[in-house]
């Protein structure tokens, strides 16, 4: 099948969806539709809206058809998700990963799941391991439960709705989810224990064209008849795509958005802490990667709630004052998960917020490299890529060289890529200037000292 020229990435995340479109030959974004991604309240518990999701999916198709032409589609989410099936519709909500309610189960839960050595899986709050979800499922909505016939992880339960063929995939099973053994390849032994092996489909590669879209969706949106649907990938592996053979291993990516998540493509996994939200992801080629990552996107957003810009006066004073962040205010993730979240000080302004915030985010990243393993160079994707002071704060710590990808998102584009086998394309990112003000070193100091 020849490439695709145009590609429509549906690109889920946790906060926000988008369809971005991408031009295969210049891996340039030509056009992006995006909706805020709410939470349901109603029903049986939180839960994803699937339905506004879908209706705003066929809608940017109809849109970018119209103004573009498509002639492939390729999908990327957030990972901890799964829809269960029943014949052709959900046989429950597909349920919202910071729901509580898996709480209720998890004593019995502890008793069944996989020991990290298996699944390089640490044990993760509320529903973040999704074989902690569907073990809540099955035992709190029983009924619903043995209506199940099939178990699809997120990017291939929206593969399915467009296509209508089902497929399992490596990058979304092998994202803390209890549910992979990255070592063998396989499903965990837990799968088997607990009678879910029926229910999921069998594994295809992310960069495999599951099907075309179906009749009904060509009809909704002007599409081809034969416009192809890739499998899927999890988002930050998908980030990760565009750079695998592209850098001298090894190597890290930082992908970031509602979650800042640092990968050591080639690095060990013996370094990981399962008690510190460390763990190994699983890439396109079902190969282990050391992960270690923090809500960075969400305590941003909670630290600043209004963002300025800050010059080098603000910079400077805040380092001078001492004004810091210390982890962690989402607590149970990230490499300090018991930390209770404060400042020093209140700034007083909202420049010195934003700076201060932005050392926060470099400082904590640094830790998770402590944990996944420090590469011989970093590449920031995602919304830190554009923040100046993160960059150059992050460079200044790591001592290795870092860049800026120019990517709008890298998750999109390596979402694209899914079409011609996932081969590496990375664009050289811009280099970043280590940051270079007086006393900063021992303010980094006094930060990790504090967090001992």
């Amino acid at each position: 099948m020849p490439l695709p020229r145009s590609i429509a990435v549906i690109d889920i995340g946790k906060t926000n969806a988008k369809v971005v479109l991408i031009d295969s030959t210049t891996r340039q974004q030509v056009a992006v539709r995006s909706i805020a991604n709410v939470v349901r309240r109603d029903g049986l518990y939180p839960r994803a809206d699937v339905d506004m999701l879908w209706g705003f999916i066929i809608e940017s198709l109809r849109a970018l058809q119209a103004a573009h032409g498509v002639d492939g589609i390729s999908i990327t989410t957030h990972g901890a998700t799964a829809a269960l099936l029943a014949d052709d519709g959900l046989a429950m909500p597909v349920l919202d990963y910071e729901h509580d309610g898996p709480g209720e189960t998890a004593a019995a839960y502890a008793t069944v799941r996989p020991h990290f050595a298996e699944s390089l899986s640490p044990r993760l709050p509320n529903g973040l391991n999704l074989g902690a979800q569907i073990f809540w499922q099955s035992r709190a909505h029983a009924a619903d439960f043995a209506r199940t016939t099939a178990i699809l992880t997120y990017p291939q339960y929206w593969a399915w709705r467009l296509t209508g063929a089902m497929a399992s995939e490596v990058t979304s099973l092998g994202c803390h989810t209890d549910l992979w053994a990255p070592g063998r390849g396989d499903f965990s032994g837990m799968v088997a224990a607990q009678g879910w092996a029926g229910l999921f489909p069998v594994v295809k590669p992310a960069a495999s064209v599951l099907g075309t879209v179906r009749p009904d969706v060509a009809a909704a949106t002007g599409l081809g008849a034969e416009t192809p649907v890739t499998c899927g990938i999890h988002d930050s592996n998908a980030s990760l795509l565009p750079h695998l053979g592209a850098h001298e291993a090894p190597f890290t990516i930082l992908s970031t958005g509602t979650w800042a998540i640092a990968m050591t493509v080639g690095g060990d996994t013996g370094r990981l802490d399962p008690a510190r939200d460390s763990l190994a992801n699983v890439d396109a080629f079902g190969r282990a990667v050391p992960t270690a990552r923090f809500m960075g996107g969400r305590e941003f957003d909670l630290l600043v709630p209004e963002i300025v810009e800050p010059d080098a006066d603000d910079i400077a004073r805040v380092i001078a004052d001492d004004i810091r962040v210390q982890p962690s205010f989402m607590p149970g993730v990230g490499p300090f998960p018991a930390g209770a979240g404060r400042w020093t000080q209140e700034p007083v302004m909202a420049a010195e917020r934003s700076a201060a915030a932005s050392l926060y985010l470099a400082l904590m990243t640094r830790a998770c490299l402590d944990l996944c393993g420090l590469g011989r160079e970093i590449i920031i994707e995602g919304p830190l890529a554009r923040n100046a002071l993160f960059g150059q704060a992050l460079a200044r710590l790591a001592g290795v060289p870092v860049s800026a990808s120019g990517d709008a998102t890298g998750t999109s584009l390596g979402a694209s890529m899914l079409f011609g086998a996932g081969e590496g394309h990375a664009a050289a990112g811009a280099p970043i200037v280590p940051l270079d003000v007086p006393g900063f070193d021992a303010y980094a100091q006094r930060w990790r000292d504090a967090t001992a």
